[in-house]
């Protein structure tokens, strides 16, 4: 009897794996990936808009705060670099879906800050940047839950 419920949960787990399991990514997806992560840490950890703007296509930009094109992220990391030069952020996490690469971000402006959890998600085409969204939301002194943001 043991040993029928023992199989019986194994064969359940064996079928459940794969929902939990990361797909494999296709080269193109990869790509991609490996594009969005030299881009952002060329343009928003290094702020050199100049080594970043190679992966720029359109570069329409969603976040109502932030002007659209390159010349409008040009404008940005340099307000960056100027107003917070030890700014850093952390990818703790980038997943992928064909033509768009999701990042989750811990970023800090000025070091000993908490910060803000954020979301960036992008589109590209032909290996180009194309799209840009983001959600921000400042990491709060006090949680309701023991989770964390990342």
């Amino acid at each position: 009897m043991k040993m029928k419920i023992s199989m019986a949960l194994l064969s359940m787990l064996a079928l459940a794996g794969p929902a939990f399991a990361e797909r494999a990514y296709s080269p193109e997806e990869q790509k991609n990936k490996e594009i969005v992560l030299d881009f952002y840490e060329k343009a928003l950890n290094k702020k050199d808009f100049a080594a970043a703007s190679k992966y720029l296509g359109k570069y329409i930009q969603h976040n109502p705060t932030a002007e659209d094109g390159p010349e409008g992220l040009k404008k940005f990391l340099a307000f960056l670099a100027k107003s917070f030069p030890d700014s850093k952020s952390e990818i703790t996490n980038a997943m992928v879906d064909g033509d768009y690469v999701i990042l989750r971000v811990h970023s800090v402006r000025t070091p000993g800050e908490r910060g803000n959890a954020i979301v960036d998600i992008f589109r590209l085409s032909n290996g180009k940047i194309e799209e840009h969204w983001d959600s921000v939301q400042p990491i709060p002194e006090k949680s309701a839950n023991s989770n964390t943001m990342f």
